[in-house]
């Protein structure tokens, strides 16, 4: 387990790929029992630890996941998190290029719990919600492009959607009409960047995390020093 950042209110951890945030029905272990273990052997802490949740990763995601260590970092990030002041920078790859190199895309959304799956639908779909990202092609390969993703609404699958309604499925992501599934399971979609102001202290949070470690990945990395 990767933490990149950690104080008395909240610890930031750099999810892997396929590792679930949250307990769920395949009965693997979470992130979340995992951030608590550490926790309680790290501050010899007796009885249960309190460990909120206020945001989510899919699980075929890596990167960014905030963890609340008090109630009131919790209430006070759920509250931040609903209302967008949690800034948040993501980085895909797609083996197709959008039509322009940066913009703004807006859809409306509708999410089918059956399949686990969102659609981009119309809008006066009962239900669907909006949906907005702005993105930047900031690097490509031979046959690979790097998105930067800023999230401006916070939906569910919304990048993967997204994308994938624009013809550019990202890396991986058989669910949304990537051809190929990755080595690893995962897809490549990753929570680069998060910024915000801290809930207690009020200071300005900024971090990053690093990407899976493979060829791919590292690559652009290396390009974008």
């Amino acid at each position: 387990m990767e933490i990149i950042y950690e104080d008395n209110h909240i610890i930031i951890v750099n999810k892997t790929v396929n590792e679930i945030v949250q307990g769920d029905k395949t009965g693997d272990k979470p992130l979340l029992d995992t951030v608590k273990a550490y926790i309680k052997e790290k501050h010899n802490k007796p009885g249960e630890v309190f460990l909120g949740l206020p945001h989510r990763l899919d699980r075929p995601t890596s990167g960014i996941v905030v963890f609340a260590r008090t109630s009131k970092a919790l209430t006070r990030l759920n509250e931040m998190f609903r209302n967008g002041d949690v800034h948040k920078i993501y980085w895909a790859i797609t083996a197709t290029k959008p039509q322009q190199n940066e913009g703004k895309l807006s859809d409306m959304l509708i999410r089918n719990e059956k399949q686990n799956k969102s659609y981009v639908t119309h809008n006066n779909t009962k239900n669907a919600k909006k949906a907005e990202l702005e993105y930047k092609i900031i690097a490509h390969s031979d046959r690979y492009f790097l998105w930067q993703i800023k999230l401006l609404t916070g939906r569910h699958h919304q990048i993967r959607c997204q994308l994938s309604n624009i013809g550019c499925a990202i890396k991986g992501d058989l669910k949304y009409g990537y051809p190929r599934s990755n080595p690893d399971g995962g897809i490549c979609l990753h929570a680069r960047n998060i910024s915000f102001i801290h809930p207690v202290s009020k200071k300005e949070i900024t971090v990053t995390a690093q990407p899976p470690n493979d060829n791919l990945w590292n690559f652009f990395v290396e390009n974008n020093k």
